[in-house]
């Protein structure tokens, strides 16, 4: 019975022995037969393993890496640092990406480096702990990255110029119209020039404000502002000086080209509306204009004034002047809500949607 229990034990550890022995031909297979290289080292970063995707990658054939410190592998700016950093993950060893956030390089046989991403995992063995490294060539990556960088930045170039010319052209636009209001005498056509004027000026300012900006695809419509009153209080002479024109309730607010224009129109017009229509006797008063943004993605502009006020008679919406039709012509086309208060303070506010296409 002895002697048949002890060939039983025997015959169990020759099972063993002989299930490690497959279990570590099969991950050799596993390690040799990966895409990524694989480079395993010691405690003191000697290379004790490396598969077949290394030798490709690194350029060097198998024998010439074995027993060799891994700093051969990387690049000389970078080798003073790399034992500090193995002792560190040693000290703390977990699965994880090697140098997260940084650019990581490698270097071949011939000299030349390599961008690269490892991951690196501890490793226990009859030796001690190990650290192996999968290791990425990232060049491919790098190169499209390269030219996708370059596009958009080509991009961005093109959408600048572009902005640029548009402004420029509309301030020869404005110029014309400012040599045609000195070749006449009626101040109802001088009016009108100037009121074409300024709303070129508006659009103009529009672009103006895009090509010195990062984003070429939205305007900080709260800068626009800022430009736009004073030369609207300068367009519209002495006699309006002792009005004042102040930003009340206002945030910083990034509108799409498409929606910024018709929204800078809108202003155009009601600060000149103001201007001109809420103190007919030039006394003094304030004009505020407001711009916020609430929080179901819709965006308030808002023009108020402590003048005359609306007359009850006038219908906003049926109304014969340009000013205000373009108010209702451009609010339509934002899909936006129009609010007004005829008096105490005369207030018009226009809410629009972002989201609109």
């Amino acid at each position: 019975m002895v002697v048949a229990i002890a060939g039983l034990e025997t015959t169990r550890r020759q099972d063993r022995k002989r299930a490690l022995w497959e279990s570590a031909d099969l991950y050799r297979q596993i390690v040799e037969s990966a895409p990524n290289a694989m480079v395993m080292v010691d405690r003191d970063g000697v290379i004790e393993m490396v598969n077949a995707q290394a030798e490709r990658v690194f350029g060097y054939p198998r024998h010439e890496l074995l027993g060799r410190p891994v700093e051969m592998l990387v690049p000389e700016r970078f080798r003073d640092r790399h034992p500090g950093m193995r002792r560190s993950f040693l000290a703390a060893p977990q699965s994880r990406s090697m140098g997260a956030g940084l650019d990581l390089y490698a270097l071949r046989k011939d000299g030349s480096e390599f961008p690269v991403e490892i991951g690196i995992t501890p490793i226990e063995t009859d030796q001690g702990s190990m650290v192996l490294s999968a290791i990425v060539d990232i060049s491919d990556r790098k190169r499209h990255e390269e030219r996708i960088i370059q596009a958009l930045n080509e991009k961005d170039a093109l959408l600048g110029e572009i902005h640029h010319r548009v402004k420029n052209n509309m301030q020869i636009v404005h110029s014309l119209l400012e040599l045609q209001s000195a070749r006449t005498s009626d101040p109802a056509v001088i009016g009108m020039l100037r009121d074409s004027r300024n709303r070129i000026y508006s659009m103009a300012l529009i672009h103006q404000t895009l090509y010195h900006s990062k984003d070429f695809a939205r305007v900080d419509f709260s800068s626009f502002l800022d430009s736009l009153v004073p030369n609207l209080t300068t367009s519209y002479g002495p006699t309006r000086n002792q009005v004042s024109v102040s930003t009340g309730e206002r945030e910083m607010v990034l509108l799409p080209i498409h929606i910024a224009v018709p929204c800078g129109l809108v202003a155009n017009e009601l600060i000149s509306n103001a201007l001109k229509h809420a103190f007919p006797r030039d006394e003094p008063g304030e004009v505020t204009v407001g711009l916020r943004k609430e929080q179901d993605d819709h965006v308030v502009l808002s023009v108020s004034d402590n003048g005359v006020g609306i007359p009850d008679h006038l219908d906003i919406e049926q109304t014969e002047t340009l000013g205000l039709q373009m108010v209702c012509l451009l609010a339509d086309q934002l899909g936006a809500e129009v609010s007004v208060q005829r008096a105490n303070p005369t207030r018009f506010e226009l809410r629009l949607p972002l989201c609109r296409s």
